[in-house]
């Protein structure tokens, strides 16, 4: 039986990083590049609050429920972008340092090339 291919999305949107590793690995690898760019952004955001809450709390008084949430985002965004690159490595050999849009629009160049 022939294994189908992925085939490219419509939307692509931060809470696909929670699928199953067994629903990731069937996406295509252009949808897992813009998924891996939403997720290091919201983790980029989750470290600046995090470290705003830290330094914050020394001048003025913060719930620890919000240092522990924004901490505990953090940690889980790290997580389902590990996730995401080692699905990533296996495909590419490698895991890229950044998913700019020149990245995107030449692997997009690439694709449409292949299915002429």
């Amino acid at each position: 039986m022939k294994k189908q291919r992925p085939k490219l999305k419509d939307h692509i949107y931060l809470e696909m990083a929670e699928w199953r590793f067994s629903e990731l690995s069937v996406v295509h690898t252009f949808d897992l590049l813009i998924l891996l760019r939403l997720v290091r952004e919201e983790r980029t955001k989750c470290y600046h609050l995090m470290r705003g809450v830290q330094k914050g709390s020394k001048l003025i008084e913060i719930d620890s429920d919000t240092l522990t949430y924004a901490e505990s985002e953090y940690r889980r965004y790290t997580a389902r972008m590990k996730v995401i690159e080692g699905i990533l490595i296996d495909r590419m050999g490698y895991k890229p340092k950044r998913v700019d849009d020149k990245l995107l629009i030449s692997l997009k160049g690439k694709i449409e090339r292949e299915n002429v």
